[in-house]
């Protein structure tokens, strides 16, 4: 039997209702959620590809790439095999993207049916992608409940003009405006 709301409309709730309830999340995920990271799209020739928001950049020469990724990922397969994948930063509008990627939306056709790519050596990248990086493989090894991935940049592509970029902050999509 069904409850039926008598009042007119829907109520919308502001957050995820299946979310995990902070008083069940480890501290240390808590802490995670509470710090302000990039969402970049990381692709590799396969094609296959992934949303990694725990990465950053260390500046050097070469510079480097430095990941967490699902190990059981098919973007870590591929990568595996390719030994080389791009790093592209997300901007605000690319949210579904980035859902589609990380497999919290459904990709009917596969990740790369719909929207327009851009070949590379590296991997598909976004086509009007401001920014994307080609990395090669340098080494991985367990970590925590990832995979730590590094990459040495062997080339950036810069657009010419890069909105700001798409960040995740408390479970939500955000932007610098905002």
């Amino acid at each position: 039997m069904f409850h039926v709301n008598p009042e007119p409309g829907a109520h919308i709730h502001s957050s995820d209702p299946f979310a995990t309830p902070d008083r069940d999340k480890s501290p240390v995920r808590r802490l995670r959620g509470r710090l302000a990271a990039p969402v970049t799209l990381w692709t590799t020739p396969g094609p296959a590809g992934l949303t990694v928001s725990s990465m950053l950049v260390a500046d050097g020469d070469p510079g480097r790439v430095l990941g967490l990724v699902d190990e059981e990922s098919d973007f870590w397969d591929a990568v595996a095999t390719a030994k080389r994948f791009t790093v592209t930063p997300l901007r605000p509008g690319d949210q579904q993207l980035a859902d589609k990627f990380a497999g919290l939306m459904p990709a009917p056709g596969g990740l790369f049916a719909s929207g327009d790519w851009v070949e590379t050596d590296y991997g598909p990248v976004p086509a009007g992608a401001g920014t994307w990086a080609g990395c090669r493989l340098d080494g991985e090894r367990p970590y925590g409940w990832a995979l730590l991935v590094e990459a040495t940049i062997e080339t950036v592509s810069f657009g010419e003009a890069d909105a700001g970029p798409l960040m995740h902050f408390r479970g939500r999509y955000r932007s610098l405006d905002r």
